[in-house]
């Protein structure tokens, strides 16, 4: 399958810097809305992608901006219940509380996570009130500009609305998204930085000069990071992913029978350089990360060396007690043991609850797409589906790296995110019928509905419901 080849190298022009030769960052983010519905569909192997020098902003904007409408206003529904304090939010909501002080007082309230969250959560309570509004507003911001991530992947990966709209609404139909995005906890804020750097990372792969997608990327990556450290870990995979490529061009390597979709190109970036990949992978997000303790630390370095041995300390620990609704990494895509954020009686016969489980018509199946998608990178090498498998197992398999051993369902909610991409590229594939990817939405919404009344408290349920939704002992 691999042969060298002794092609004269192209000959690149070196940069004065990075940013000097880089398309503007506007121009960047004009491409990153506007999709790539003008790559050509055919290309001979050796043969860099062209593509318009300067894109125009499309209906894909308009588009975006109608996803984040309806999502956000749907996220808004019966926000405030309950007007209490829910799961984690006894610890993040105090210590928004405590940043809004003339003063900050000592000790800092939970200082084993960054603090760029919880300075929005503060932000929010300036803004709406010390109340549920003030708590969960900026939540589902971040889960409507989240699933908004979603369409731009897509737009990315399958260069057409339909499969990309498709992809979103499947995410926006996963209970998971739907759940932390109503809540005042850390990790929608991380998600939503996070997949749009995914999205903007995706939207340069396939591009001869990716420098200020790249760029965007990094940024928003580290935005990611200062939220949640779990943030870094798509930062990660994207490194991997770039320096196995250059490694493996640096050896003259090619497949020997090459084709326009493989995931690996000899040509591909040729003006990328060294220097380039650290600005926009370690600089920028660096850069990002610490602009966000500034105003809590200013520019004292000690202080700040101090703020990060803090979290790596506490994020490393393996001095945790355990935790009732606490599961094992390997059985998060199977759903087995879900998170009670809440569990009210409000009568004799009815509940309020909040369970974070999943949506089982979206994540059972979604393992299903992914084998089909890992047998499309490993056999047909198709790039797409590489792109998939990587920000997929990396989000979920990183946690298998870590020695702490408390985990969450919660945890796997990137990952399980990025499965709706891969559900759609199993359902567009050559040979099925058209309908089928909507009838598959469809569902999709049934089973979102069905869970409906254990994922928003203001709906509420009865006891012979909620027990009927609970299909498994370890559900309970």
């Amino acid at each position: 399958m691999w042969r060298n080849y002794h092609k004269q190298r192209w000959t690149c022009v070196m940069l004065s810097d990075s940013c000097g030769r880089m398309r503007s960052m506007k121009s960047a983010v004009f491409v990153f809305l506007r999709g790539e519905a003008d790559l050509p569909r055919k290309i001979a192997p050796q043969q860099p992608f062209e593509l318009p020098a300067v894109p125009k902003v499309s209906q894909s904007a308009v588009i975006a901006v109608a996803i984040f409408l309806v999502a956000h206003l749907a996220l808004l529904i019966g926000l405030t219940a309950p007007e209490k304090f829910v799961f984690d939010e006894v610890h993040y909501v105090p210590a928004a509380r405590q940043m809004l002080a003339p003063t900050l007082s000592q000790p800092m309230l939970n200082p084993m996570h960054p603090p760029l969250a919880k300075e929005l959560i503060a932000a929010s309570i300036a803004a709406f009130g010390d109340n549920a509004l003030g708590w969960r507003y900026p939540s589902t911001l971040f889960g409507a500009l989240a699933i908004v991530a979603i369409y731009l992947c897509g737009l990315a990966l399958f260069s057409a609305q339909g499969p990309a709209i498709a992809a979103a609404a499947i995410a926006g139909f996963n209970q998971m998204l739907y759940v932390q995005a109503r809540i005042a906890m850390l990790d929608i804020y991380a998600l939503g930085f996070g997949l749009l750097a995914i999205a903007a990372f995706m939207h340069g792969f396939r591009r001869e000069r990716p420098h200020a997608l790249f760029a965007l990327a990094g940024a928003l990556f580290g935005l990611a990071a200062v939220c949640k450290w779990s943030g870094l870990f798509p930062l990660g995979i994207c490194i991997v992913v770039v320096a196995v490529i250059r490694l493996m061009q640096g050896w003259r390597t090619l497949f020997a029978d090459a084709k326009p979709s493989d995931w690996y190109r000899p040509d591909l970036w040729p003006d990328l350089r060294v220097q380039h990949v650290a600005l926009c992978f370690a600089v920028l997000p660096a850069l990002t990360y610490l602009a966000a303790f500034v105003p809590l630390y200013g520019a004292s370095l000690p202080d700040l060396i101090e703020a990060q041995r803090r979290i790596f300390a506490d994020n490393t620990t393996t001095a945790i007690a355990g935790h009732t609704y606490m599961s094992a990494w390997p059985s998060w895509p199977l759903l087995a043991r879900p998170v009670w954020f809440l569990f009210d009686k409000t009568s004799e016969n009815n509940v309020s609850a909040i369970v974070f489980l999943g949506n089982p018509l979206v994540a059972w199946p979604a393992l299903l797409a992914l084998a089909v998608v890992l047998r499309d990178f490993i056999v047909a090498r198709r790039w797409d589906a590489f792109l998939i498998a990587a920000f997929y197992f990396g989000s979920w398999l990183a946690w298998a790296l870590l020695p702490r051993t408390l985990g969450f369902l919660y945890y796997y909610l990137p990952a399980a995110t990025v499965a709706s991409l891969a559900l759609v590229c199993v359902l567009r594939r050559e040979g099925l019928p058209r309908w089928l990817l909507w009838a598959y939405v469809g569902v999709a919404a049934i089973g979102f509905a069905v869970m409906l009344p254990i994922s928003a408290a203001f709906i509420g349920t009865s006891m012979q419901t909620f027990n009927r939704l609970m299909l498994f002992q370890s559900w309970i």
